[in-house]
């Protein structure tokens, strides 16, 4: 059986001001009006982080907007959100981040099998010169392919 995968939400920012150097899948902890509320497109990952704190990880800054129907079950929109990884994996990015200080950032958020995932990237931040380059190299890219398609 293949995997159904819908994407819910992507961190563009996080492709603007860093780079990924590694992805991982995480699971979520989630509670019943959350998930409902991710089903429904409600959820924001702009300015999110990844932390571990006594041997869990956590994401950080995930915006996921209260469920209209779910009354008194839902939750604090931006409470932490512990992440579903081996112990090893979060040790090694631990381990990394600190190391070699590179970030954790949430990626993309998809429902997988039923389930929903989270993304995470070990990214190194980006220099304000090299955000110009790439916004360059993208600017070249388009007039190239402009050109090529008045030619052809």
């Amino acid at each position: 059986m293949a995997d159904d995968i819908i994407t819910i939400a992507r961190n563009k920012k996080a492709y603007h001001d860093y780079f990924v150097l590694e992805k991982y899948e995480a699971g979520i902890e989630l509670f019943g009006t959350e998930i409902k509320s991710i089903r429904a497109g409600r959820v924001n990952l702009k300015d999110s982080f990844c932390s571990v704190d006594d041997g869990e990880m956590f994401a950080i800054g995930i915006h996921i907007s209260p469920y209209e129907m779910g009354n008194r079950f839902n939750r604090d929109p931006m409470r932490k959100k512990r992440l579903l990884l081996h112990k090893r994996e979060i040790m090694k990015l631990f381990g990394e981040s600190q190391q070699q200080g590179l970030s954790v950032v949430p990626l993309e958020l998809y429902i997988k099998n039923g389930r929903a995932k989270l993304e995470i990237g070990l990214c190194k931040g980006k220099k304000l010169y090299d955000k110009r380059a790439v916004e360059a190299k993208k600017a070249a890219d388009r007039t190239i392919e402009r050109e090529y398609k008045e030619r052809y």
